[in-house]
Formats: structure tokens, C-alpha cells, sequence
């Protein structure tokens, strides 16, 4: 540790010119959110949770570990707002310990290990306040952390102290963050730095253009725009915002885009197209970014998150100093929730070929309830498959290389994405201290309605392009299982859908750019037809729930069956669904689910019922039809037959065009309803070329 400065450059005897390179500085919330504190600065103790090996193998004893995890170690004591004296100082009150050990502001070291040319770093940090105390500690991928350094200030009442930190200890895990114990009198730290001595060529920050879809969210977005454009931190980072305008509610009528159009003035471009969805929208950025030429990057970022702009330049610091071009994600906290991670990488798994958290992660981990130092899963590195597109940054040198986005419409375009990269060579990480705030997808279920389409059909087209396993591992039998749930759930809807998905997919690639702009509303007009597809806000929409038998002796059938029950009810209620129903269940509803426990062995006791949606808002009516049932039933069979008997080939089409399908000129066709006429945008406001929206 020293008070002193380092060098900003080196070229002295034969080694290589190096420069100083600002990484990372310590950032405190914009608008003092309490919510939110726990993810910039923590008074919590560090209470570590058992080592799995010192757990061992015994399931029960597991179970019980990892409950006892996620229970919250918290005293409930925090800062008061108004220790918050800037965007990068705080004060710290006399005999109190303030740790930046946490998310948004301890150094992720096994990151900057793994990925960059950066192998030291200097953490420089400014406080004030005679006797107080400045403590730096690295932790391991176990999660234990060790005390690296430590210095108090003297009687001069301020310092700037230097700790040069190396990063060879973090091969597979570990971050850096330091402490502060005030003194006699209060502390206030400044600020704080982490750099490098980068090689001379990698003095220079890249640009990113920001790539936002978006459709009829106007206010959302609009604030959105403001956000990015009002912190003159980021400014020299940006190139150009894109709004890939779909919807019929216009982010230019906001009333807060006049604020957002101030703020970012001739680097804002806002495109109207039709709908063409989420891929559509991104695919248009991707594209335009790419013939502009001027960014290094283009950044994927959804209309609806709260953003936190720091995340931005960070991830082009990082992407900037990786070893080689590299897609760089951001996280995903609650926006209702805010100190809840929604996941801190996610992974496709191969023999299934579904998107899921990688191995060690926590889902929906609440920061505030146990924090990042006490968390031992959180210290290991997290290594991806691909990052979604609410936030990732994503090189140019990649799009121009490996194409643009499939037209999927929505879902899969990102996972997909990212798995094509990963195999021409590009990595993604997903990348600590670069978040921001959505709607959790755990709030949604996007499995039952028109989204089902896209999903089934999506996740089948990237499986064809990218599954290792002949025939696609346990893709064909899983989707038969789902099917077969649906249809003992009654969702009769989501099984049409599918079968609908299954045909597209057998049509070939070539087949999905044309459907891009119709698609949509093709799905939901076909849905009306089906009961369970209506949704009713009003209950009273409904008839009164009557049951022609009470349930057996009273019970109530909402717990969760064991294993041996799961396997018999997979067994008897498709044989169940051949019985006519009991006649008063054709007139009322036997039931009423919510959309917690709408599962399929609960639902296939039924013959009717009225079922609540995950989003809270409405509800449908599901009733049994025996004959729909043997239909569905019989077609399903048979196409999920001609889809394991067509996989060989229908994988090498999709793999022979995927070049072209994702290629520039592709898109440019798909485009041509709303580029002829040579109408590319104007800065800071519309397309001369109309939208429509489906």
C-alpha cells in the first residue's frame, strides 16, 4: 500500500508502452433508493454458509444446506440516505464499519483473470477522517475471504491510499472489495478506483451503439432514453441510441421523450417498422449498427428495465481489454424486488436442450437478505453459454462475422446467438457489476399463451441448428411429454399452437422470414376458438363453482404428490381424459386454480375449471372434451413421429442456411416494407417510413 500515485505510463528498457486504464469506480445509487442499497453498500456482518463438502452427499443433509441459505442473516441495520453525498462518496458515521463488498462495487477479479490482458490492478481509494481505517480483502472461489492490506489515516485528516492487488490468485473464482471503520470523528470516502496498466493499444475506450425494441411502451422507454442520456459519464461511450419503434402507442408521444430527445440529442435515432418482434427489432439495430460502421459494439437492451448507466461503461471497459472479442451480458434484478438477482448466468443444456441456470447458481437471490460476502456460490466464476438480450453488449467484429440475429420473433434469438458464437470462437460473459431492473421472468408464463408458439418452434430450430446429440437428445420425447400434460390440463389451445409450431419447423428454414410480420396474429386469432384461450378480468364472467361429488372425505388436493404418486398420475389421468365428463361440469366450473398450483396433476382430477394467470389479471375457463382429447391425442403421436423420423435432415437444412437466413441482405428483404424509399432514420426523431403493428 502506498500514497502515492502510479505511473501512467511505462517505456522504460525493452518493455511494451502500457497506460493507465480506469476498470471500475466505486457508485453509490442516483436517487438514493433504499431498495436498492444493499447492492451498492453493505453494514452487514459476514456470516459464511457451510462448505458443500462439509455437507457431504447425503440428500436431505443438501436440502437442507441450501434452505438454509436462502434465509436471511440480515440485523436490518443500513446507511441513512443522507450519508449518500454524491454519485461516488459516502459518509460513514464514527465507530460504524461500511464494507463495499458487494455487488456493484467489489472488483469480480476471477472475471478480469480469466477473459482480459489485465493481470494487476491498483485499488486507489480517497477518504477523510482522522483514524480511519481502510481494509482490503480478496476472497476464493470457496468463498473464503482473507485480509490482503489495511491503513488508517493520520492526523492530516485525508489521504489517497494505492493497493496494488494481483490477479493470479483467481483461476477460479474470488473477488477484491475493501472495508471502512470510522474513527473518533465521521469518515467520508470520496471515492474509489480500480486500474491498470493495460498495453498501450488498449489505452483507448471503444463506443457502443444501444439497440432498444420496443412496443407500446412509450413512458417506459422514454425514461429509459433519459436515463442513458443524462449521466455525462457514459456520454463519450455512446455512439448512437437506436429505438426500433413496433407498437402503435409511440415513444415520440411520451411526455417524457422530449426530456430523453434533449439529453441525447443527435445520437438518438428512433425507427418505425412493423412488428416484427423481438428479434426483428434487434436484428434492424444489429444491422443498422453494422453498416454504420463507427461503434465497436452494439448493445441488445430491452424498453421496460430500469438501467444502471455504470453497467454500460463497464462492460466496454471489460469487452474492450478481452483477450479476444468477446459478448459481454449484464444481470437481471427484480424491478419489483430490486435487491433480487434473477440469475447470475444461465447455460443451455445440452441432452435436453433448455435454457437454464448454470451449475452453483441461486435463482432469485436476495441480496438483502444475505449478502455478497457471506454467499460462498457467489465467489466461484459463473461461465455461460449466452446472456439475454434485456442487456448484452455484442462486438461489431462478431455481427459482421457470424451474422445477425435469426427471425424468430421472440425467444430463443438470444440463447441461440449465443451459442453460435461460442462455436466460431466468441465467448459471452455474463459480466458482476453490470445489471438492470426487469420483470422477473418468474412473474410470467409464457408456456400457455400465443408465446407458446414462439417457444416450442424457437427452442426446436436452435436444437436443430446446434444439438450434438443425434436426433436431438430428448428433444422429441420432451416435447411429446409436454404435449400430453397439456392436453391432460385441458389447455387444448397450447397443444394446437404446438402442433402449428411442429409443422413450421418441418417446413424448413427458408419458411421463417416470411412468416415474421404475420405469424403473430395469425396464433391469436386461431386461439380465440378455444375456451381455455379467453380471458376474463371479472370473476362473475364465470359461472359459480358446483360439484357433483365434494371432494374424497374433504381433502384438499393442492399439495405436492411424491415421486411414486407424479409417476401413477402420469399413468392413469391421460386414460382418464377418454371418460365422459360429469354432466354439471359441463355448464360449471368444478373448481377454482390459481396459477400456483395449475399444475398438470392437479388439473386433470377436473372436468372444468376456472384457471388464474401468473400475472395476476385474468382468468380462463378449462373444460374436458373426450373427443378433442382422442383427436389432439392421435395427431400429436404422429407428428412428433415424422419430426424423430425427419431430424437428420432437417437439421443439415437449417445448418446449410443459416448463413444466409441470418445474413444482411436476408434482413434487408424482411425490411423493405419500411426501408423503400431509402428511409433509414433521422437523429433524434422518426423514419420517414410508416410502421405497422400487429
Amino acid at each position: 500500500m502506498t500514497q502515492t500515485q502510479p505511473a501512467t505510463a511505462s517505456t522504460s528498457g525493452s518493455a511494451a508502452p502500457t497506460a493507465t486504464r480506469l476498470l471500475q469506480r466505486q457508485v453509490l445509487p442516483l436517487d438514493r433508493d433504499l431498495d436498492v442499497l444493499p447492492l451498492y453498500v453493505d453494514t452487514q456482518p459476514a456470516i459464511l454458509d457451510a462448505d458443500k463438502y462439509e455437507v457431504g452427499a447425503n440428500r436431505n443433509a443438501r436440502e437442507m444446506n441450501a434452505a438454509a441459505m436462502r434465509q436471511s442473516i440480515s440485523t436490518g441495520a443500513t446507511i441513512h440516505p443522507e450519508q449518500i453525498l454524491s454519485r461516488t462518496a459516502v459518509r460513514v458515521v464514527s465507530g460504524d464499519r461500511l464494507s463495499l463488498g458487494t455487488y456493484f462495487n467489489a472488483f469480480p477479479a476471477s472475471y478480469w483473470r480469466r477473459h482480459t490482458v489485465v493481470s494487476d490492478v491498483t485499488l486507489s481509494v480517497d477518504v477523510e477522517g482522522e483514524g480511519t481505517t481502510v481494509t482490503v480483502y480478496k476472497s476464493m472461489a470457496n468463498g473464503r475471504s482473507q485480509r490482503v492490506d489495511s491503513t488508517t489515516v493520520d492526523a492530516s485528516g485525508r489521504a489517497t491510499f494505492d493497493f496494488e492487488l494481483s490477479l493470479k490468485p483467481f483461476v477460479d473464482g474470488g473477488w477484491y472489495w475493501y472495508d471502512v471503520i470510522a474513527g473518533d470523528v465521521d469518515a467520508v470516502v470520496h471515492g474509489a478506483e480500480w486500474t491498470s496498466q493495460v498495453p498501450a493499444d488498449r489505452a483507448e475506450h471503444g463506443t457502443t451503439d444501444i439497440c432498444i425494441t420496443t412496443m407500446n411502451r412509450p413512458d417506459f422507454c422514454a425514461k429509459l432514453l433519459s436515463q442513458i442520456g443524462d449521466d455525462e459519464v457514459l456520454a463519450p461511450y455512446l455512439d448512437t441510441v437506436f429505438v426500433m419503434e413496433q407498437g402503435t402507442q409511440k415513444v415520440v408521444d411520451s411526455e417524457e421523450f422530449p426530456q430523453a430527445q434533449a439529453s441525447l440529442g443527435d445520437r438518438l435515432r428512433v425507427i418505425e417498422q412493423g412488428n416484427l418482434g423481438g428479434s426483428g427489432g434487434y436484428a434492424r439495430g444489429q444491422l443498422e449498427s453494422l453498416r454504420k460502421g463507427t461503434a465497436t459494439y452494439a448493445m441488445m437492451m430491452d424498453d421496460d428495465v430500469v438501467c444502471e448507466p455504470e453497467g454500460i461503461l463497464r462492460a466496454v471497459t471489460f469487452g474492450d481489454l478481452c483477450r479476444r472479442p468477446t459478448i459481454v451480458g449484464g444481470h437481471m434484478f427484480s424491478l419489483y424486488a430490486k435487491s433480487r438477482l434473477h440469475s447470475l448466468g444461465e447455460i443451455v443444456t445440452p441432452w435436453r436442450f433448455w435454457w437454464q441456470s448454470a451449475p452453483g447458481v441461486f435463482t432469485d437471490w436476495d441480496f438483502s437478505a444475505r449478502n455478497l460476502r457471506s454467499a460462498r456460490w457467489l465467489h466461484q466464476r459463473i461461465d455461460v453459454d449466452f446472456n439475454g438480450w434485456f442487456m448484452c453488449l455484442i462486438p461489431r467484429q462478431v455481427i459482421a462475422e457470424i451474422g445477425l440475429s435469426l427471425p424468430l420473433f421472440l425467444k430463443w434469438d438470444d440463447s441461440e446467438y449465443g451459442l453460435r458464437a461460442k462455436q466460431a470462437g466468441y465467448p459471452t460473459v455474463s459480466f458482476p457489476g453490470a445489471a438492470v431492473w426487469h420483470v422477473p421472468w418468474t412473474d410470467k408464463n409464457d408456456a400457455l399463451d400465443w408465446q407458446a408458439y414462439f417457444h416450442h418452434r424457437n427452442r426446436l430450430v436452435a436444437a436443430l441448428l446446434h444439438s450434438q446429440y443425434p436426433k436431438g437428445g430428448r428433444m422429441v420425447q420432451e416435447s411429446l411429454n409436454h404435449a400430453i400434460a397439456h392436453l391432460v390440463s385441458m389447455q387444448y389451445s397450447t397443444v394446437e399452437i404446438r402442433h402449428r409450431a411442429l409443422l413450421d419447423v418441418l417446413e424448413g428454414p427458408d419458411a421463417l422470414h416470411a412468416m415474421l410480420p404475420t405469424k403473430l396474429s395469425e396464433i391469436n386469432a386461431f386461439r380465440k376458438q378455444f375456451t381455455d384461450a379467453r380471458l376474463e378480468t371479472d370473476r362473475d364472467a364465470f359461472p359459480e363453482v358446483k360439484r357433483t361429488k365434494p371432494p374424497r372425505k374433504g381433502r384438499d388436493d393442492s399439495a405436492v404428490p411424491r415421486r411414486w404418486e407424479t409417476k401413477l398420475n402420469a399413468a392413469l389421468m391421460p386414460l382418464r381424459q377418454l371418460r365422459q365428463p360429469r354432466p354439471l361440469a359441463q355448464a360449471y366450473p368444478e373448481a377454482e386454480i390459481r396459477a400456483m398450483d395449475a399444475k398438470w396433476y392437479r388439473l386433470g382430477r377436473y372436468d372444468s375449471a376456472v384457471v388464474s394467470m401468473n400475472d395476476g389479471t385474468s382468468a380462463a375457463l378449462y373444460q374436458r372434451d373426450p373427443d378433442r382429447f382422442r383427436d389432439l391425442m392421435k395427431r400429436t403421436v404422429a407428428i412428433h413421429a415424422r419430426l424423430r423420423r425427419e431430424w437428420p435432415e432437417l437439421a443439415q437444412q437449417y445448418r446449410d442456411r443459416l448463413d444466409h437466413i441470418t445474413s444482411p441482405e436476408a434482413w434487408d428483404e424482411t425490411f423493405r416494407p419500411w426501408t423503400e424509399g431509402g428511409a433509414s432514420g433521422t437523429a433524434g426523431g422518426q423514419d420517414a417510413a410508416p410502421g405497422a403493428s400487429s
